[in-house]
């Protein structure tokens, strides 16, 4: 085991603090600061700088540099760059014109399956060096995903969560069922358990633990039940929710960007620059370009943040009364 080198994306500190260490930080805070949390159902302005427009909507941008701004994946992928927004643009178009709800259910079913696919990404990336027999990593993927799926089903037929994914009344949710959420939970202490062996005996075969893959698989874990299930409440929901996906995103980006400008010395100039250790102009664009759409969503559509945006309101306000419903998980306020 002395031997045995952790299966780190890039080091040990950059993974434990970056794409680790999240989860945990914020339920530490919680724990520390449960008046914060725990009696607020308000995310406050600030908070919603920090969490919605500091994190969730910059870690959107980071797909740039891994997309648009990358030469090589730009000309390997090119038509999909072109087609696919467009492709969604016009589908989300037509969603909205049958149906604004059904846009936004759509929307949000989407969004959950993007943030659970991405948690079992980060459970392969770091099960990559494992010697495994196949149904071992099949015990694994199942371990990841309901770590989620328990809570999303506990969601949908507990019938008393006091915020929305995106809008209210995007999840078709359920009044309470306690035979589903009965068997639900049974299931989920069963896999657990079933994969809490599996793992024992495979660190006595191999001789090896694999802390990074059973700490992402436990943060995972513990932000989903906790954010969901054990906490009912909009500010521990969305601090877990958004801190413990949109961190370990950007960050994951910033990896490759780093070590492919380490490794190609022909990347152009701003690449070097840009993914420096110190990611000071990694994360600079990103804030830019969320306070930019923020600031013109918020002017022309929402009206929420005048103090943060009010450069922005000389645009126009479109009129969207009956296109928008009238609570928003970004905006977290009442219209």
């Amino acid at each position: 085991m002395s031997h045995y080198r952790q299966p780190w994306i890039y080091s040990k500190w950059v993974d434990g603090l970056f794409i680790i260490a999240p989860p945990f930080v914020v339920l530490l805070l919680i724990a520390f600061f449960p008046d914060l949390f725990l009696d607020n159902n308000y995310v406050t302005p600030t908070a919603w700088i920090i969490l919605v427009l500091g994190i969730d909507v910059s870690h959107v941008y980071s797909t740039l540099f891994r997309t648009y701004f990358d030469g090589a994946a730009r000309n390997k992928y090119r038509n999909a760059f072109l087609f696919v927004p467009v492709g969604c643009l016009i589908a989300g178009v037509l969603l909205h014109s049958i149906d604004h709800m059904l846009f936004w259910r759509c929307l949000a079913y989407l969004a959950v399956f993007h943030f659970i696919r991405q948690q079992y990404g980060f459970m392969r990336l770091y099960s990559r060096k494992e010697n495994n027999a196949i149904w071992k990593r099949r015990m694994d993927a199942i371990m990841v995903y309901t770590t989620m799926l328990y809570p999303i089903v506990y969601w949908h037929f507990s019938g008393d969560r006091n915020f929305t994914w995106f809008v209210e009344g995007d999840f078709l949710l359920s009044n309470k069922k306690e035979m589903i959420l009965n068997v639900s939970l049974i299931l989920y202490f069963m896999i657990a358990f079933v994969f809490l062996i599996t793992e024992i005996r495979a660190i006595i075969q191999h001789k090896v633990i694999n802390i990074p893959k059973l700490a992402i698989i436990s943060g995972t874990a513990l932000s989903w039940y906790f954010g969901i299930v054990y906490f009912n409440g909009d500010l521990t929901f969305t601090a877990l929710n958004v801190v413990a996906h949109g961190i370990p995103y950007m960050a994951l980006v910033w990896i490759y960007g780093n070590k492919q400008s380490s490794k190609n010395q022909d990347k152009p100039f701003w690449s070097r620059l840009i993914f420096k250790p110190a990611a000071i102009l990694y994360l600079l664009p990103l804030l830019l370009l969320a306070f930019l759409e923020e600031g013109i969503w918020d002017a022309m559509v929402w009206q929420d943040h005048r103090q943060l945006f009010n450069g922005f309101y000389a645009l126009p306000v479109l009129p969207t009364k009956h296109f928008y419903p009238s609570w928003c998980h970004f905006c977290r306020c009442h219209k």
